[in-house]
């Protein structure tokens, strides 16, 4: 852990382009070993990274080997199906269930288990709470090792050198970039994944959310609140969560 006191970005794109992969490299049973070297291999991302995409994307899609709807429709669900809203689920469980919540903070795999998410990817995680003094933020320094089983795919912003590098050195400008605002009390704690530990963080649950169900609840919180650029918070008056 590395501490500290002291928009969003086009993904659509890339993502395009990496679903396929990802897709494996998430299923069970794939170690990180290999991502890892793989991406210490590829530290610089090439300027010319979106026509490659599309030009890769063209290719398929003439060969008759992928379908444009269908490479939406599933990097839809891993983006905000599959992925961020396991996680929503296991943050909302522990907000409203203590004896859940102690055993999330003591072993995350084996929480997060009991709610059917796990594979490969996640067998080692921590989960950091935030509350009043404190707020924690994620980074992967090396490359972009993530919590995959409750987060799903990563965001482009989270595997680029700009913020993988300013992360550590200036969290809290960082968080402003992302619209989050701390007083200044309020401790930063920088944490860095690697292959072998992944973290995810326990948002603080919101002011007058008291009598909302644990679904309501789920409903609020947001992949960024969980890695930690994000508060949540209530939708605005006459909104939707």
């Amino acid at each position: 852990m590395t501490e500290f006191n002291n928009g969003p970005v086009d993904r659509r794109g890339f993502l395009k382009g990496v679903a396929a992969g990802a897709v494996v490299a998430a299923a069970p049973g794939t170690t990180h070993a290999h991502d890892h070297a793989h991406d210490h291999d590829h530290q610089e991302v090439p300027s010319d990274l979106t026509l490659r995409v599309k030009a890769l994307e063209s290719l398929l899609v003439e060969k008759g080997l992928v379908d444009r709807a269908a490479l939406d429709a599933l990097v839809d669900t891993m983006e905000h199906k599959v992925g961020p809203r396991n996680g929503a689920r296991v943050v909302a469980r522990a907000w409203v269930d203590p004896a859940y919540k102690k055993r999330l903070l003591e072993n995350a795999p084996a929480a997060i288990a009991e709610l059917g998410y796990s594979s490969g990817q996640g067998e080692h995680m921590l989960v950091v709470e935030n509350g009043p003094r404190v707020h924690n933020l994620i980074v992967c320094t090396l490359c972009s090792c993530y919590p995959w089983p409750v987060l799903g795919l990563p965001p482009v912003w989270y595997k680029s050198a700009q913020y993988r590098s300013r992360a550590v050195i200036d969290p809290r400008g960082i968080l402003r970039e992302f619209g989050t605002e701390l007083e200044d009390n309020v401790e930063v704690r920088v944490w860095d994944s690697t292959a072998e530990l992944r973290y995810i963080v326990l948002p603080e649950r919101p002011a007058g959310t008291e009598q909302m169900t644990e679904e309501q609840l789920a409903a609020l919180i947001t992949r960024d609140a969980m890695v930690g650029v994000a508060k949540v918070t209530l939708p605005p008056p006459g909104g939707h969560a």
